[in-house]
């Protein structure tokens, strides 16, 4: 052989050995074809070797995806529409299996998990009403999803669906007065209820605190009354005792009482008889023993 043929000798050699290796990269997988049959699946990251020209490698990323949809619109059970944004989380378990239903391909593979998860969707929002979505039934939705969906994708496509996220639910426009009007309704009602509600609880109050009142005001006039009629009798009782004791100076007390609460002010006038008896002091100051 001349020199020409030990080189293209030599080169093929290279070639072949070269193509009888593959590397799997971190974060990847592999399975290898012979005449497009799989033979072998799951090689796990590093250096491995196949058969040259007859057998070819196909590689997959074993990270998670992503799948981000665009918003759907679906109906609660009481026939009403709302705009549901979400997002897949997703990654390839079974290598063959995922072949075979998406040819390796991640763009198919997430064309045929879409229909999976708005199906789940559209089953979970159909046996709601929209105040349960609005009132925070949303992580219960997505955990019943990732399940069904998961069970389903793991089945026909050989993938694991790790988390399902519903990002926003919108009402439409036409939805979203509607349940405005009746949410400021409903708002109204209750803010009247707790209206009322008080005014009746005020009044019950002021009620009690009025008979209270009155109760109160009943036994003050009973007690004074009472202390009056006894500072009365005992009143009387000191008054009949000093009479007894000498009544002309009882009498002529009671006369200059009278005599001070009749000129008191200074521009009284009295028109009486000299011999009157109420003047009986005036003309006769000493009293009689």
């Amino acid at each position: 052989m001349n020199k020409i043929t030990y080189a293209i000798v030599a080169a093929v050699l290279v070639l072949l050995g070269l193509n009888s290796m593959f590397v799997v990269g971190e974060g990847q997988s592999a399975l290898v074809l012979q005449f497009g049959r799989i033979v072998q699946t799951d090689y796990q990251p590093g250096l491995h070797f196949k058969l040259p020209l007859m057998q070819q490698v196909v590689h997959f990323d074993k990270r998670i995806l992503s799948l981000d949809a665009p918003p759907e619109r679906y109906f609660t059970s009481e026939k009403k529409s709302v705009n549901v944004d979400f997002y897949v989380k997703w990654r390839i378990v079974d290598n063959a299996k995922y072949y075979r239903a998406t040819g390796g391909d991640e763009l198919q593979a997430t064309q045929r998990l879409t229909p999976i998860v708005k199906d789940a969707l559209r089953f979970e929002f159909n046996a709601r009403t929209l105040p349960d979505l609005i009132s925070g039934g949303r992580k219960d939705i997505t955990e019943r999803v990732r399940a069904q969906t998961d069970a389903s994708a793991r089945k026909n496509l050989g993938i694991a669906v790790v988390d399902v996220r519903i990002k926003r639910i919108d009402l439409p426009n036409e939805v979203s007065e509607s349940v405005y009007k009746r949410m400021r309704a409903e708002r109204l009602q209750l803010a009247n209820e707790l209206r009322y509600t008080g005014q009746e609880s005020a009044a019950k109050i002021q009620a009690d605190a009025d008979r209270q009142a009155q109760v109160i005001k009943a036994d003050a006039t009973r007690d004074a009354a009472t202390v009056k009629g006894e500072g009365d009798a005992e009143a009387a009782a000191i008054y009949a005792k000093a009479y007894g004791q000498d009544p002309e100076f009882y009498a002529f007390y009671r006369s200059m009482l009278a005599y001070r609460n009749s000129f008191k002010d200074g521009h009284d006038v009295l028109i009486l008889k000299p011999d009157s008896e109420f003047l009986r002091y005036f003309s006769q100051p000493q009293p009689k023993h």
